[in-house]
């Protein structure tokens, strides 16, 4: 009887252990493992800056933004993938670039001045791409996101790129904190807060660039928003927020193309319901303590 049962576990290890195996043998899964770790590291990370100024909006705004960086880019090279990512970065600088401008020199409202360029540059690439005669697939992975497409350059360029992010984040930790928390007192300090504004519209920006094959313009703003946000639940240390926000974005990239492999569905959603599904369950961990904590007091 105990050998029988000692058999049966083996045999459950082994299939569980094949389970997690299997997508690894291809070379495509491997490398969009790594895309998805990459990104969502370095979109947690910013994203807490997204979400501790409010500037979901923004985010959102650039992700669209992008959009006539992309379909130039596609008219002009082609579905090369190295091509398009300059297009779009381009794109999105000179969106970000176009914001700060309008809120500071021409004393716009943050959200008017986001309001205008996002639908200005939506339109304009809407305008481009209907010029194509077609919509083409190229096109539709970076909407909707093709993770599981990741090149081996395509890869290369993401960490290269996600890796200055983080560094220069590293490097201005304490001057975003400042702005982040007490604005009022950056400004008493001297700290040059219009230029961090603007290196900080830049880091989104190559963000959003970064993690445009992996989830798409159209699911962009949850890699930035999602995990920040349910870290905030959690912690208000900024430090341990962003190391709880990275682990919950690359625990949901690497469970979400499992789900992806196994399920049939599209990689960059299945990314993005993940890292929803934590925020559901952490929100009602804590809903259900909270309540606890008040019933305790009341009795």
């Amino acid at each position: 009887m105990g050998i029988w049962v000692a058999t049966t576990h083996m045999m459950k290890v082994a299939r569980m252990v094949n389970w997690l195996l299997e997508p690894l043998s291809y070379a495509f899964m491997q490398r969009g493992l790594l895309a998805a770790i990459v990104v969502g590291i370095v979109c947690a990370v910013i994203g807490c800056y997204v979400v501790l100024r409010g500037m979901a909006f923004f985010g959102d705004a650039l992700a669209h933004a992008i959009l006539p960086g992309i379909a130039i880019g596609y008219l002009t090279t082609g579905s090369a993938r190295g091509q398009l990512f300059w297009w779009a970065l381009g794109a999105a600088i000179l969106s970000s670039l176009g914001i700060g401008a309008l809120s500071r020199v021409a004393r716009l409202r943050e959200d008017t001045a986001i309001g205008i360029v996002f639908s200005g540059m939506f339109a304009l690439g809407i305008a481009l791409i209907s010029s194509v005669g077609s919509y083409a697939v190229d096109l539709a992975h970076f909407l909707f996101g093709n993770v599981l497409g990741v090149s081996q350059a395509d890869l290369a360029l993401t960490a290269i790129a996600g890796g200055l992010v983080l560094v220069l984040v590293f490097v201005f930790y304490k001057e975003f904190l400042l702005l982040a928390f007490d604005p009022v007192l950056a400004v008493t300090l001297r700290v040059p807060s219009r230029w961090l504004e603007m290196l900080l519209y830049l880091l989104i920006a190559v963000t959003v660039v970064v993690s445009l094959q992996t989830v798409g313009v159209a699911l962009m703003v949850a890699m930035l928003v999602t995990p920040a946000a349910t870290a905030s639940l959690v912690t208000k240390r900024l430090p341990k927020m962003m190391a709880l926000a990275a682990a919950i974005a690359a625990f949901s990239g690497v469970a979400g193309l499992y789900f992806s492999y196994y399920l049939s569905v599209a990689s960059g959603a299945a990314i993005v319901l993940t890292c929803t599904a934590i925020f559901g369950l952490v929100w009602l961990g804590q809903s259900f303590v909270q309540w606890l904590g008040r019933a305790a007091v009341s009795n």
